[in-house]
C-alpha cells in the first residue's frame, strides 16, 4: 500500500537516506521497523519495497513519476 500527504507523518529535513544520508523522500514500513530512503534510492528499490514493505509513505509521488 502506498500513502500519500493524507498520512499526518511529515518528513523533516533530519530524516535521511538509510542509503546514503541523502535528504529522505519515501518511508517503508515493514513488519519489523521502517527504512527511509532518498528518491533516487526509492527509485531503485521501488519493486522490492513494494512487494515486501507493509506501507509506504511517499508524499512527494515520488513512486508515480515511475
Amino acid at each position: 500500500m502506498i500513502s500519500e500527504a493524507t498520512t499526518p507523518r511529515v518528513l523533516t529535513a533530519q530524516d535521511r537516506c538509510d542509503s546514503c544520508s541523502a535528504a529522505a523522500q519515501v518511508v517503508a514500513k515493514f513488519l519489523n521497523g521502517e527504512l527511509m530512503f532518498c528518491g533516487h534510492h526509492a527509485k531503485e528499490k521501488h519493486s522490492l519495497l513494494k512487494e515486501k514493505a507493509v506501507d509506504i509513505y511517499d508524499p512527494n509521488s515520488v513512486f508515480h513519476t515511475l
